[in-house]
């Protein structure tokens, strides 16, 4: 009888399904956060480093309190988004004020996070940032790593040397986490609100509600999954259906959302800052000795009056009680000096109300003095009044007009009538009347009028008219009807 053959079983390969123990703690120290001294490994894709990243967050492994007395206290959402900003990059070369950007920290916060990356062993120096004399910032160089302890928590297994090694299989215990950080790193995870927490809150209720986060904002269904190990199911079931009360009417609310009650017309009401630019732009606008300063400046300036519920109208009646200056070299400065009282004397809306009334009766009057100014011009000029051809009549006439012109400016003659004389000779030149009516030619001058000196050249002849007025005045009238003339240059009245 034969023997049986012997049966060649193959030899058992050790399994490392049993669970690996894992290291009571995970940090890296600094010397070990460069690449050439890392003992993890470069991942692949970001989509495998994304699940190392929760693995960490949830596991609890990394305490920062235990090697430092600020920043944050534990790998919460925020660095899991700061972790995924950075897996969309390649190279991975973020810069501190483009994370800043992103999710709206500090320059502080940002590197606080970025170091918890670096000492869990997520991140590693491929070139650190410098900063050059005279140029801009080097921003660092990272490469996405994935620690050792994750390998070892997983079951995974790897081969090659160094930071170059590759996974080649994955233990049964491990594969269910694996789906699970999977579903995970496939969604995208919303950037978390910026909210100062209490500090009455214990350590444990804070750890759980940063780790109930991660895991509410990455599993949620708020973006469209991604590949094919996301969560296949679909958020049409979680659509919530009207209650049969609503429905019996056979009408369904609609959902449009309504207007906002708090904004009246449409317009946000403005607070005490804003009525003080908004009067300061008013003011620059309405007064043309301010064209040209800053409205932060008449803001702070006309602050008192803005506080107290002035409008520009009130403002620029209490500016008529006090006078304007015809110069101004600073109109922020005048401004400030001409409003230092005013809310003093002015302080009940009752007075503020009677100075608006005199203002306005003052603009009233003053333009019926320039339409009465226009009307005489238009009269003097535009009339069908010609001079005598007579020398005697026009030498009565040039007398009569110089006693109208001095009555009507209140002079010695007013109430008396004119005495006729044919000699202005009899006149002597120190006489009173004489001074005055030169000194009226001499302001009609420099408004760029001549008719007083025209009218005594045609009625009395040049030489009376130069004994009258004066060689200079005379001399000046020629002048200025010589460059009238001209049409290289044009006389209009202010």
């Amino acid at each position: 009888m034969a023997a049986p053959a012997a049966v060649l079983l193959p030899f058992p390969r050790p399994s490392v399904d049993d669970g690996v123990s894992v290291l009571p703690g995970l940090y890296v120290p600094e010397a070990s956060q460069w690449l050439s001294t890392s003992s993890g490994r470069i991942a692949s894709d970001g989509y495998s480093w994304m699940q190392a990243v929760h693995w960490v967050a949830g596991s609890g492994l990394y305490k920062p309190r235990r090697h430092r007395s600020h920043g944050p206290r534990a790998f919460g959402p925020t660095t899991v988004f700061i972790a995924q900003l950075l897996s969309e990059l390649s190279p991975c070369r973020p810069g501190i004020e483009y994370l800043m950007r992103r999710t709206g920290l500090t320059k502080r916060a940002v590197q606080n996070h970025l170091q918890i990356l670096r000492e869990t062993g997520l991140l590693a120096y491929i070139v650190k940032g410098t900063r050059q004399r005279g140029g801009p910032s080097l921003a660092s160089e990272f490469a996405l790593m994935l620690p050792p302890a994750f390998d070892a928590a997983l079951g995974i297994r790897t081969a090659g040397e160094g930071t170059e090694r590759r996974m080649t299989g994955i233990a049964e215990a491990g594969r269910e986490l694996m789906a699970q950080l999977a579903a995970k790193a496939a969604r995208k995870v919303r950037r978390p609100r910026l909210t100062t927490s209490s500090r009455t809150v214990t350590k444990g209720a804070r750890k759980g509600a940063a780790e109930a986060s991660v895991t509410a904002v990455s599993a949620g269904s708020c973006c469209t999954p991604m590949g094919d190990g996301a969560d296949g199911s679909s958020t049409a079931g979680a659509t919530p259906i009207p209650s049969e009360s609503k429905l019996a009417s056979g009408k369904r609310e609609s959902s449009t959302p309504k207007e906002s009650k708090a904004k009246a017309g449409g317009r946000r009401t403005l607070n005490r800052v804003g009525r003080r630019f908004q009067l300061a732009r008013e003011l620059t606008q309405e007064l043309d000795w301010l064209r040209g300063c800053a409205i932060a400046r008449i803001a702070w300036v006309a602050r008192n009056v803005a506080d107290a519920g002035w409008t520009v109208t009130d403002v620029r009646a209490w500016l008529h009680l006090r006078g304007e200056a015809a110069r101004v070299r600073r109109g922020s400065g005048l401004l400030a000096v001409l409003l230092s009282n005013a809310v003093t004397v002015l302080d009940t809306p009752a007075k503020r109300a009677e100075a608006v009334a005199r203002w306005r009766a003052a603009q009233e009057a003053a333009r019926r003095d320039r339409i009465q100014q226009v009307r005489a011009q238009r009269e003097r000029f535009e009339g069908d009044w010609q001079a005598p051809t007579s020398r005697a009549v026009t030498r009565q006439v040039a007398q009569a007009m110089a006693y109208v012109h001095e009555a009507a400016n209140g002079g010695r003659h007013e109430g008396q009538a004119p005495v006729a004389d044919n000699r202005c000779e009899d006149v002597g030149l120190a006489d009173p009347q004489i001074d005055q009516m030169r000194a009226q030619a001499w302001g009609e001058l420099m408004r760029g009028v001549t008719d007083l000196i025209d009218l005594a050249v045609d009625s009395m002849g040049r030489d009376a008219a130069e004994q009258l007025y004066g060689t200079d005045l005379m001399r000046r009238a020629r002048q200025l009807a010589s460059a009238a003339r001209s049409s290289h240059m044009t006389i209009t009245h202010r």
